[in-house]
């Protein structure tokens, strides 16, 4: 639900729930009467108004920062002009967040926007998104809720913007005049300076002008911005939106990270791999990322089968023909395994059973044309049969990747 407050001008006025279309209006009394903490049938966030109707949005996703917020407000309320700027939370809380939100912003000298999210969708980066289309501002600045990022430095991060002429400003830790200080270890800073140089690495042309394309913390022109072009996933918001949207004219501003004001850190393994799977996304495309991590799965495959076939001809008197195929139901076990549960977790529209036997249906009718090819190969061509086994695996792989993909899970399809 999104609830706005006005500042000191609504105060003795009715405090309604402002809500975007699909939504129910209610007001917010009647809202804790309920004891709700979450909204009540959210719906889809409409098309961000046209821009220009203020200077600046300042759009802060949250999560479970209750003892963040009263100090952030207190800091921007002294930072920043008070007519032209707006601050909009997206929130995904837990502890109720929104409530101190809404508490501070009765006798707030700016306008405050607070929209809770039921289903958090995007993470981090979804959030900033739903941000963007509810922001008025003609400059829109995404920060974080701990004060990591230093509220004093946002009048900065605009004035670079209009003095340059610039379309993105980002705020830098590993610009000139910089620092990483806030950062708690060293492992922390290993992580930063390494999934930093990945993502130049892969994204070189796009980042030429970017020292900091994990920063958290930056302006963008409201004009500049298509936000129906973004499809985040997790925290890092701000490499999506310079591969996808393409802004024009990049600058930085340097900036010294600060330790967390209270509560813990949202960087967990979990989104560490949640972070590889978009960056392998915005890299190679979710079919091709897709078809690689099958390659990987199918190339993990050919232990089991290899070994076993060895077995196999070393310990038994069986043919090569049947112990291929004995081979193969194995390694055909082994791979679904792994793609069940690792590439089409989110894919799976059908019960285990069926899944399983057209998967095992696919990885062994192949054979049908793989012992013919391994008898020529062998017999015909006179290869060892490992050899000789090793290539009908690999020819038979694009078939097996694009029935699984396409007729098994559906992935290119929504559901």
């Amino acid at each position: 639900m999104t609830t706005q407050a006005q500042g000191r001008a609504a105060v003795g006025m009715p405090h309604q729930a402002t809500v975007t279309p699909g939504e129910k209006t209610l007001s917010l009394d009647r809202y804790r009467r309920l004891g709700r903490t979450r909204a009540v049938l959210p719906g889809e966030i409409g098309v961000r108004p046209a821009p220009g109707t203020l200077r600046q949005s300042l759009i802060v996703p949250t999560y479970n920062e209750r003892d963040n917020v009263p100090a952030l407000l207190a800091r921007l309320a002294a930072a920043l002009p008070h007519d032209d700027t707006e601050i909009v939370f997206v929130d995904d809380s837990t502890d109720g967040t929104p409530e101190v939100i809404e508490a501070l912003a009765a006798d707030y000298p700016i306008a405050i926007t607070v929209h809770h999210r039921e289903n958090g969708a995007g993470g981090l980066g979804g959030a900033v998104v739903e941000g963007m289309r509810i922001a008025r501002g003609e400059w829109i600045v995404v920060m974080d809720a701990d004060l990591q990022h230093p509220p004093e430095i946002v009048p900065d991060l605009i004035a670079a913007g209009l003095r340059d002429g610039a379309d993105l400003v980002v705020g830098s830790r590993y610009a000139h005049g910089g620092n990483t200080g806030g950062l708690a270890d060293g492992y922390r800073r290993l992580v930063s300076r390494g999934s930093t140089l990945l993502v130049k690495t892969l994204f070189r042309n796009h980042l030429l002008s970017v020292s900091d394309p994990m920063s958290g913390l930056f302006a963008i022109r409201s004009s500049s911005l298509d936000a129906s072009s973004l499809r985040p996933l997790g925290y890092k918001i701000l490499l999506e939106l310079i591969v996808r949207n393409r802004p024009g004219r990049i600058v930085e501003v340097p900036y010294g990270f600060q330790a967390r004001h209270a509560g813990e850190s949202k960087s967990t393994a979990a989104e560490g791999i949640r972070f590889l799977k978009h960056v392998g996304v915005l890299r190679f495309g979710l079919a091709r990322l897709r078809m690689l991590a099958f390659a990987l799965i199918g190339l993990s495959g050919l232990l089991p089968n290899q070994a076993v076939l060895w077995a196999l001809l070393h310990l038994t008197d069986m043919h090569y023909a049947a112990a291929a195929v004995a081979a193969n139901v194995v390694a055909v076990g082994w791979n679904f395994v792994l793609t069940d549960t690792l590439l089409y977790r989110n894919h799976r529209r059908s019960g285990l059973v069926s899944r399983s036997a057209r998967f095992f249906l696919m990885g062994n009718a192949d054979l049908l044309l793989r012992i013919p090819m391994l008898t020529l190969l062998v017999s015909g061509l006179h290869l060892g049969v490992l050899a000789g086994n090793l290539l009908t695996l690999v020819a038979s792989f694009v078939v097996r990747f694009l029935i699984s993909d396409r007729l098994i899970y559906r992935a290119g399809k929504k559901p």
